[in-house]
């Protein structure tokens, strides 16, 4: 159901088109793509070849294991389908994907991603095409389309609209830079284990401090670097998490 406004448009290059439009199917993405507020496009590498073996890679100048991702197909790709800006590579010289970065990009009007494949991209790609890059991790993976996965599903949400309730995309994790509080559901007494009154109580100034406090709790416990990030914590921090200890 279009909703009056132009989508946020994001176009992906790689030779494995079809696990991008797979995943681009399924789920938030898929819905917001039918609802109208998501453009996503998907372009392939190969279709811009002219041998026949519709080859878009080549053994590496100055010898050495794998192949390298030929700059023409890239360029031509680009060229014929003039994708949204910025063009971002995907690898780990890139800007690391956080939570500020995803919403920087949700803003936009649309960008583009380029997945590498094999032993990477030609440098005259990243030197006069790209404008930048993303890292999801220090890690290696076999190629950007998993990469490009993560970067459509963590944008993709934040765009307004996209998640049927506002609110779960700023309370989730990293939104104010500390880890997501606990959540419970049904039932009440699971094995013994109980869902701490707060939760039942129905009073939402309670869990709300009760909420921040479990926050506090867990990143404290589990990432302090995001603790020290922040500044460390304030007094009415140390206040919070006495009066809410940490559950179980």
């Amino acid at each position: 159901m279009p909703t009056g406004e132009a989508p946020v448009r994001i176009d992906v290059i790689t030779i494995f088109p079809a696990m991008i439009e797979q995943f681009g199917g399924q789920s938030l993405i898929g819905k917001a793509r039918e609802r109208g507020l998501l453009d996503l496009r998907v372009h392939d590498l190969r279709s811009v070849t002219v041998d026949p073996h519709r080859s878009v890679d080549d053994t590496p100048f100055g010898g050495g294991a794998g192949m390298v991702l030929m700059p023409e197909p890239v360029f031509a790709t680009v060229e014929a389908v003039d994708p949204p800006r910025p063009l971002l590579g995907l690898g780990p010289s890139g800007r690391p994907l956080d939570q500020a970065f995803a919403r920087e990009l949700s803003g936009l009007d649309g960008f583009t991603l380029v997945c590498g494949r094999y032993e990477g991209i030609d440098h005259r790609v990243r030197a006069h095409l790209l404008d930048g890059e993303v890292s999801i991790g220090d890690y290696v993976l076999a190629g950007g389309e998993v990469a490009a996965m993560v970067v459509l599903e963590t944008v993709g949400r934040l765009v307004p609209g996209v998640m049927g309730n506002a609110s779960s995309a700023e309370e989730e994790s990293f939104s104010d830079g500390l880890l997501e509080y606990p959540h419970y559901t049904r039932p009440a007494s699971f094995r013994g284990w109980d869902v701490p009154e707060v939760l039942r109580s129905g009073d939402h100034a309670r869990i709300a401090a009760w909420r921040r406090a479990q926050a506090l709790h867990r990143t404290v416990a589990l990432r302090p670097d995001l603790i020290a990030a922040r500044g460390g914590l304030t007094d009415a921090d140390r206040r919070l998490m006495a009066e809410h200890p940490p559950v179980d």
